[in-house]
C-alpha cells in the first residue's frame, strides 16, 4: 500500500499512536480497518453488545454515555473509542452514539488484541491500568475545580456598562463576576452586552448592574463537570460561577467543557504534527499548563503525567525536524537528534528548558556538518518559539560542541570516564540521559553500550559520579524541620526539584551506571536496579515510594499555581501544608538522605 495514497494511511499518520508504528505495519493496519458511515443520532453499539472492535473518529463526532444514559465523553476526529470493553471480555462497557454525521474506522477484534502484543508503544497507550488518560477527561468523573485554570475575572457593581465591556475585551474573557464586599452579586456576559445594551440601546454610562443577571445560580468546586452541563441545558446558559460560601472562585463556560474533551496530549501531539510554523505549534503547546491541571486533577500518577508532557515536546521536535529538512533538503548522512535532562528521562513538567544535541554519522565532510549547524540553530530556535526556553548552559545541538560526528562522542565519553574532573562529571550526568528524538537511532544504540560498559568497570570514575551524585541534599531541618532557603525571592520555602526530585534522579543514575542498565527514565531506572539486585526489595520500594510522593506533590503544587493564574514553579512553603503533609514528606526526604549515606559508603542498600 501506497502511504501517500491511501487516505486511511495518510489520516492514521496523525493519529497517536498509530504514528508510532514501522511504515510497513502502519500499511498493514490502514488496509485491516473498515469504514462506517453514522447519521446523526444513530446507534453505534450499546451496553452489553458484544465490540465488533476498536472504532476510531474520522470525521464528525460521538457521544459516549454510561449504563443511564448520562453523558461521560463527546468525541472528535483522531479519538478512539471502545477499549474499555475490548481489553475486559470484548462487550461494551459503554453506548455510544453519532453527536453529528460520522464516519467511523473499525479495527478489528484480531487485529487490536495482535497489535497490543506486538508493539508496547500501543498497548501502553490503551492500557489502562497504567492509568494512561490520552483518552478525553470524562464528564462525570472530573471536579470542576480542575476546570479552572485562571482566578476570576470581576467588577464592582458601580463599573459602568463601557468600562466592563472594555475590561472582557482587554482580559479576552465572555464573562465577568460582579462582586460586592467579597461577596457574589451576579454576572454579566457578552450576550448582555449585545441582547440588552446594543439591542435595546441601553446608555453604556449606566452601571453594569442595570443588566447583569443578578444572584446568578452557582456550584461548589467539589461537583462534577456533567452537574455544569446538565445546569447549562436546562437553562439555556453558557456561563456558571462557582463559588463557595458565596465567594466566586472561578467561572466555567461551555468553552471549558468543550476543552475538557479536546485538550488531551493525543490532540495536542496531533495539532502539533499538522502545523507549518514553529508559531503554529507555539499554540498549542501554550496550553501545556491547562492540560497539566486536568491531568493531575483527574487524579494521574506522576509518571503518567510527565510522560504524556514529554510526548508533546517529541512532537515538537520531530515536527521541527521535519520544517528543517523540508527548508534544507534531505540530511547528506544519517544523524540522529538526541535529549538529555528531564526530555530525555521523559519527565517534563509545566516548567522545562531545552537540552539536546546531534549525532553525525563519521562519513560526514566539513560542508556537511554545516548542514547540520543550520538545522539545530532552525529547530532550537523553533523549541524557545514553542516555551522550551534555550538551555541556560547552553547544553543544546545549536551548540556546535554538542552537534558532533560519532566519532568525537566516543572520545568524548572516554575522556570523560577516564579523566573525572568536576566539569566531566556534570557532562557525563547529563549525557547519561540521552534519547534518541529523531533521525537514526542505530548511531547512539552502540555508543550508549560501549560507555556503559567502560563507565561501569571504571571504578574511580564510579567513585566520582557517586560523590557527584551526593551533591543535592534533602532539605532536612533540625526538630524534624525543613531546611528552607533563607533569603531572596523564595525564603521560607523548598525546592521540591533540586532538593527533592533531583537527589533520586541522580541516585538513579548511579545505580543504571553500576548495572549497565539501559533505562532512561528515574522510576524506570530504579525498577530495574531492584531487580538486577543493586537495591534491596525494602530499599528499592522505600525510594520509589518518597520518590513518587516528591515527584507527585511537585506537579500538585505547579497545577495550584496555574488555577490561580500563576506560572508554575518547583517551591513550595511548608507552612500552606497540613501537619500530616509535611510529616509525610518529611519522611520521604529522609529515606533519600539515607540512601544517599548508604551509597556513599559504597553499600547501595545492598542485602
Amino acid at each position: 500500500m501506497d502511504q501517500n495514497t491511501d487516505p486511511v494511511c495518510r489520516f492514521l499518520v496523525s493519529v497517536h499512536p498509530y504514528d508510532t508504528l514501522p511504515t510497513e505495519e502502519l500499511a498493514r493496519v490502514a488496509a485491516s480497518f473498515q469504514s462506517a458511515d453514522f447519521k446523526r443520532g444513530a446507534e453505534i453499539y450499546t451496553v452489553g453488545q458484544k465490540m465488533p472492535g476498536l472504532f476510531v473518529v474520522m470525521s464528525g463526532s460521538v457521544e459516549i454515555r454510561d449504563q443511564r444514559s448520562a453523558q461521560i465523553s463527546l468525541l472528535g476526529p483522531r479519538n478512539s473509542f471502545g477499549e474499555r470493553g475490548l481489553m475486559r471480555d470484548g462487550v461494551a462497557v459503554t453506548s455510544a452514539f453519532a453527536a453529528t454525521d460520522s464516519t467511523l474506522l473499525v479495527l478489528p477484534v484480531g487485529e487490536f488484541r495482535r497489535l497490543l502484543d506486538s508493539h508496547p508503544s500501543f498497548a501502553s497507550f490503551f492500557d489502562r491500568s497504567s492509568q494512561d488518560t490520552k483518552q478525553p477527561p470524562s464528564l462525570a468523573t472530573t471536579q470542576v475545580s480542575n476546570l479552572l485554570t485562571s482566578a476570576p475575572i470581576s467588577c464592582t457593581p458601580d463599573t459602568s456598562i463601557r468600562d466592563a465591556a472594555r475590561q472582557m475585551r482587554a482580559r479576552n474573557v465572555s464573562s465577568l463576576a460582579v462582586v460586592e464586599d467579597d461577596m457574589l452579586r451576579g454576572i454579566v456576559t457578552t450576550t448582555d452586552l449585545s441582547h440588552r445594551v446594543v439591542a435595546e440601546a441601553i446608555d453604556s454610562a449606566l452601571p453594569v448592574t442595570t443588566i447583569m443577571t443578578p444572584k446568578p445560580i452557582t456550584l461548589p468546586p467539589d461537583a462534577l463537570a456533567s452537574d455544569v452541563l446538565h445546569i447549562m441545558h436546562e437553562r439555556h446558559i453558557g456561563h456558571l460561577p462557582i463559588a463557595e460560601d458565596g465567594k466566586i472562585i472561578g467561572m466555567v463556560t461551555q468553552t471549558d467543557l468543550t476543552r475538557l474533551q479536546a485538550v488531551t496530549s493525543a490532540q495536542f501531539v496531533s495539532d502539533i504534527a499538522h502545523a507549518r510554523t514553529a508559531a503554529g505549534m507555539a499554540r498549542t503547546t501554550a496550553q501545556i499548563p491547562q492540560l497539566l491541571v486536568q491531568l493531575v486533577g483527574s487524579g494521574n500518577r506522576h509518571e503518567v503525567v510527565t510522560r504524556l508532557i514529554t510526548d508533546i515536546a517529541d512532537a515538537a521536535t520531530r515536527r521541527l525536524l521535519t520544517i528543517a529538512e523540508d527548508k534544507l533538503g534531505p540530511p547528506p548522512v544519517p544523524y540522529a537528534w538526541l535529549a538529555c535532562g528531564s526530555q530525555g528521562r521523559r519527565e517534563q513538567t509545566g516548567v522545562s528548558d531545552q537540552d539536546n544535541c546531534i549525532i553525525v554519522d563519521d562519513r560526514a565532510t566539513e560542508h556537511d556538518m554545516a548542514y547540520f549547524a543550520k538545522l539545530a540553530d532552525i529547530v532550537c530556535d523553533g523549541l524557545d518559539t514553542c516555551g522550551y526556553v534555550y538551555c541556560p548552559g547552553d547544553m543544546m545541538a545549536s551548540n556546535p560542541k554538542w552537534c558532533q560526528p560519532l566519532r568525537v562522542w566516543r572520545e568524548y565519553f572516554q575522556t570523560w570516564i577516564a579523566k573525572p574532573s568536576p566539569e566531566a562529571q556534570m557532562l557525563a550526568s547529563v549525557m547519561f540521559d540521552l534519547r534518541v528524538i529523531g533521525g537514526e537511532a542505530e548511531l547512539f544504540k552502540d555508543l550508549q553500550a560501549d560507555t556503559l560498559g567502560k563507565a561501569a568497570s571504571n571504578s574511580i570514575f564510579v567513585a566520582h559520579m557517586v560523590s557527584n551524585s551526593l551533591k543535592h541534599t534533602p532539605p532536612l531541618g533540625l526538630l524534624r524541620g525543613f531546611a528552607t532557603i533563607r533569603s531572596g525571592e523564595h525564603k521560607n520555602q523548598i525546592d521540591l526539584k533540586h532538593n527533592g526530585v533531583v537527589p533520586v534522579t541522580d541516585l538513579a543514575r548511579v545505580y543504571a551506571l553500576q548495572g549497565k542498565l539501559t533505562a532512561v527514565n528515574t522510576r524506570g531506572r530504579l525498577e530495574a536496579a531492584a531487580k538486577a539486585n543493586l537495591l534491596s526489595k525494602s530499599g528499592a520500594s522505600d525510594l520509589l515510594d518518597a520518590y513518587d510522593l516528591i515527584a507527585q506533590t511537585r506537579l500538585d503544587h505547579q497545577a495550584a499555581l496555574v488555577r490561580r493564574g500563576k506560572k508554575p514553579d518547583n517551591y513550595l512553603s511548608p507552612s500552606n501544608m497540613s501537619d500530616f503533609e509535611r510529616s509525610h514528606l518529611r519522611d520521604a526526604f529522609v529515606v533519600i538522605k539515607t540512601l544517599q549515606s548508604a551509597i556513599g559508603h559504597s553499600r547501595g542498600m545492598l542485602g
